[in-house]
């Protein structure tokens, strides 16, 4: 094959698809490697395919990916709830998208991040700025980000082992049937709206935790802890419209309260992670932040 790059599966992403190797080793979006693995793909020297498991040592081949213009720094405002040498845990304001893609190129928090910490150029994907996660546009909160490639390698592999907790807060329509519970619903993009994803038997696995911690029950609200076991594009939001609880503010997945909600009542409240160099438990929490307090203190004066 003509401008194709040859990849040796190391150590960490024994057994990965070929698709996650290939995204992990050439800094490609997971689409954009499923992309290049689909159109031509080699594993020692024969014709695979994307989903095939790889062992450490073989050799893939593919296409060289496309040249992708450099992240421009910006100074954005963002706020850092911890800094050390190797971590930064990032409290995302809503309405801020992560790192640009189809629709935004600027004013996106990998630009951000570069600007206060430019040795972010050298930390995974050239756009990403050691990004290890990522939130919706509409999602504040906790997001963690590597300082070195030490730690972004240390820290994506505990992301790939569901070795890093995130929960979160959501205020969701109705009432709950149950105090706790998990929704395992396999995920994938929505054919007929590619901007949407949807609950699908053949999609990615996807798994959700929720504990309901007050119900509103005059508004018809109810406000859950959620942990994610997967992190599926859109995860949460997906699985709670599944059940008929869509998030509040959330008009793609079926909200429909009259209440006034700003935005999506989704918030990153928590990130817990093993430190990539001391291997002591990191735990760091972002507060709720004041519109979507505000939000809470109405409807608890409507009850």
């Amino acid at each position: 094959m003509a401008n194709t790059v040859e990849l040796t599966v190391p150590v960490s992403l024994d057994g990965a698809r070929a698709d996650k190797v290939i995204s992990e080793m050439l800094s490609v979006s997971r689409a954009a490697a499923s992309s290049l693995a689909s159109s031509s793909l080699l594993v020692d020297g024969k014709s695979a395919q994307p989903s095939q498991r790889l062992r450490t040592g073989q050799v893939v081949t593919c296409p060289t990916p496309a040249t992708r213009p450099a992240l421009e720094a910006e100074d954005l405002h963002f706020g850092v709830l911890f800094e050390d040498e190797s971590v930064i845990v990032v409290d995302k304001p809503a309405g801020m998208v992560v790192h640009p893609g189809s629709g935004q190129t600027r004013a996106t928090l990998a630009a951000g991040l570069l600007h206060r910490y430019p040795e972010l150029s050298a930390v995974g994907p050239a756009d990403r700025s050691g990004l290890v996660h990522r939130l919706d546009k509409g999602t504040s909160g906790a997001l963690l980000v590597a300082r070195t490639p030490d730690a972004y390698s240390a820290l994506t592999g505990q992301l790939r082992r569901r070795q890093i907790t995130r929960e979160y807060l959501a205020l969701v329509e109705g009432e709950m049937e149950a105090p706790t519970g998990t929704i395992d619903a396999p995920i994938s993009r929505d054919q007929a709206r590619p901007t949407r994803q949807a609950i699908d038997p053949a999609g990615r696995p996807a798994r959700t935790h929720y504990e309901v911690l007050e119900h509103f029950m005059d508004v018809g609200l109810s406000l859950l802890r959620v942990r994610l076991e997967t992190g599926r594009t859109h995860q949460i939001r997906v699985h709670m419209s599944a059940i008929g609880h869509p998030v509040a503010g959330d008009v793609v997945y079926g909200a429909s309260h009259p209440m006034d909600v700003p935005r999506i009542f989704l918030h990153a409240a928590l990130v817990e992670f093993d430190h990539p160099v001391s291997g002591d438990r990191v735990t760091v929490e972002s507060e709720l932040p004041s519109d979507l307090v505000g939000v809470l203190d109405r409807a608890r004066t409507d009850i």
